[in-house]
């Protein structure tokens, strides 16, 4: 893994598609959110939502290193992205009451101001965005 470095303006960190690095990713929204000053309306939303995108990642494509972004758009906004190699579009699942997965991106779309994902020859950027304020209730 790679030490987290800002990004601009940002921060970004290479990760292990794997289970265990949720944690990092986690880790790197909490820290770019403090740095801003955000920590108190979007750490639990923001670690949330990193959390989903790349543990879809993990249980949905075959990437072996994904690159997890977090950026400050303006005075309140923040966006979240994940890359992986997959040219799958993620799509929203309707999830019956008994099924253990599915509701992931349900709850991304819910938590966040705006989502959605960006096609590359390599495979996609699925991002999220979020704005004090502005955040939807569940």
């Amino acid at each position: 893994m790679t030490v987290p470095q800002p990004a601009a303006p940002g921060y970004a960190a290479q990760l292990p598609c794997r289970p265990e690095s949720v944690n990092r990713a986690r880790a790197l929204v909490s820290k770019a959110l403090d740095n801003w000053g955000l920590t108190e309306d979007l750490a639990d939303i923001g670690e949330f939502i990193v959390s989903e995108l790349l543990t879809n990642v993990v249980n949905h494509t075959s990437t072996d290193l994904t690159t997890v972004t977090v950026q400050r758009g303006g005075h309140c906004r923040v966006r979240i992205e994940v890359a992986d190699t997959s040219h799958n579009a993620p799509c929203i699942k309707a999830a019956s009451s008994s099924d253990e997965c599915g509701r992931g991106l349900v709850l991304v779309d819910a938590l966040s101001s705006h989502w959605g994902y960006v096609k590359h020859p390599w495979g996609k950027v699925t991002w999220a965005e979020l704005s004090t304020g502005a955040v939807r209730e569940w």
